[in-house]
């Protein structure tokens, strides 16, 4: 069976996917709303991630997610995200990245992006669900290559006005099929899309 690549975000009614778990997640761009999200508790949204976790067994990072994870899950394999911690810790993680003298020391990495295509359809062939958390900038690539399976977004009921967008201007045009969409507590939403062939037609209403 070909493993599936599975986009993993928390994002905006304005699209923000920015740093949703902490104030020093990603300040970057002079971002001030980092740990939005932790306010917006949801049992939903839990259940589902749980959900995903059960059949998780690889991990596709860009490097500023890698580098928050590797300095953090490590050091909670026990307590109440000892679970989390001690799946990542297990798992393969592959690190998109241009740069081939990184040094990843957080066990089980390994550097990819020299040919991402190929790269990728290795881990299907080897994996059976990879995640991509998070790596917002490196999501881009991932969309606009139409080298993922799912899209998952969670949709929170809060407007930032700034920072790093799933969808941002200059953006590659592409259609989605939506698989699902579902209501949480929390007035969160959960839309499942994957990718659709073909390119983005107009028209004009009424014609």
């Amino acid at each position: 069976m070909t493993g599936r690549i599975i986009i993993d975000l928390f994002t905006t009614l304005d699209g923000v996917a920015q740093a949703p778990g902490g104030p020093e997640e990603d300040p970057s761009d002079g971002f001030v709303f980092g740990g939005w999200q932790a306010p917006l508790p949801s049992e939903a949204v839990g259940r589902s991630v749980d959900k995903g976790f059960e059949t998780l067994d690889a991990l596709l990072l860009g490097r500023r997610t890698y580098d928050i994870f590797a300095g953090y899950w490590p050091q909670h394999t026990t307590g109440p995200e000892g679970y989390i911690g001690q799946l990542f810790d297990r798992v393969p993680k592959y690190v998109a990245s241009r740069d081939a003298g990184i040094e990843l020391d957080w066990q089980g990495s390994t550097r990819v992006g020299d040919d991402l295509r190929a790269e990728i359809a290795a881990m299907r062939e080897k994996h059976r669900d990879v995640h991509v958390i998070g790596s917002i900038d490196f999501v881009q690539t991932l969309l606009a290559e139409k080298l993922y399976d799912e899209l998952q977004l969670w949709v929170y009921p809060v407007v930032l006005g700034q920072g790093k967008k799933v969808f941002p201007d200059g953006a590659a045009p592409g259609n989605m099929q939506l698989l699902s969409a579902e209501s949480g507590d929390g007035g969160v939403l959960l839309l499942r899309y994957a990718p659709d062939s073909g390119e983005v037609r107009t028209g004009t209403m009424g014609e």
